[in-house]
């Protein structure tokens, strides 16, 4: 399968795979998260779903799950890219700035997957010239450079989405989103000024971050902004 982030894509996170039937009506892709699920390749091999897969396996220094030694982490992303129903994996920019990261990125390609470049501060939003270059280094390593922050105000809010529209019009195919309330509306609206991806759970008490709205809400909110 392909996935293009040529536009928006709104994906269904979830820690299972079976949840693509009820994500169809909604989502562009399904992101797998590996380092939730009890057996991710298990569910590759049974997956027969109709949307693209973006496979995440969240390591724990970046509010995941995954326990596992950088090594065993990059290579089982590795090892999902090459499903025909992963069109994308993700990878934290930390771990792209290493050789072990850039080898799996490459070999992520070669197997026709696209990789967003992953950011997330769990602390707060930081300065507007901080955000901008946090979004032109993991989209110049990425197919998608992809920063989620913690916002506590509005003003956290008004910089993410100032950054966002900055690196779009440098150029940069982004994604953001603000975690926390006062965020959350970012999700929404972070489209308008050009982020390409989105994510939400397919029920609200399934969420895999701070503030985010259920899938069949924010699809409606995203298309009645017209970003979709």
């Amino acid at each position: 399968m392909s996935l293009s982030f040529d536009s928006f894509v709104l994906a269904a996170s979830t820690a299972t795979l079976d949840a693509e039937p009820a994500a169809r009506d909604h989502a562009d892709a399904v992101e797998f998260r590996m380092d939730l699920a009890a057996d991710p390749f298990v569910e590759l091999d049974d997956y027969d779903g109709r949307l693209p897969v973006l496979a995440t396996n969240r390591a724990s220094w970046e509010g995941g799950e995954s326990e596992a030694d950088e090594e065993a982490r990059l290579a089982s992303l590795e090892r999902a890219a090459r499903y025909d129903a992963v069109a994308a994996v993700d990878v934290e920019l930390d771990a792209l700035e290493t050789r072990r990261g850039v080898s799996a990125a490459e070999r992520a390609r070669e197997a026709d997957a696209a990789v967003v470049a992953s950011v997330h501060d769990f602390e707060r939003t930081p300065a507007t010239s901080e955000l901008r270059g946090l979004l032109h280094e993991a989209a110049s390593v990425g197919d998608v450079g992809k920063v989620a922050v913690t916002t506590t105000s509005r003003s956290d809010a008004l910089r993410l989405l100032e950054a966002t529209h900055a690196a779009t019009a440098w150029g940069d195919a982004v994604a953001t989103m603000g975690m926390g309330e006062a965020g959350r509306h970012t999700r929404a609206v972070a489209p308008v000024y050009g982020s390409k991806i989105g994510y939400a759970p397919v029920h609200e008490d399934e969420a895999t971050a701070p503030g985010q709205y259920d899938l069949a809400t924010l699809a409606r909110l995203v298309e009645r902004l017209g970003s979709r």
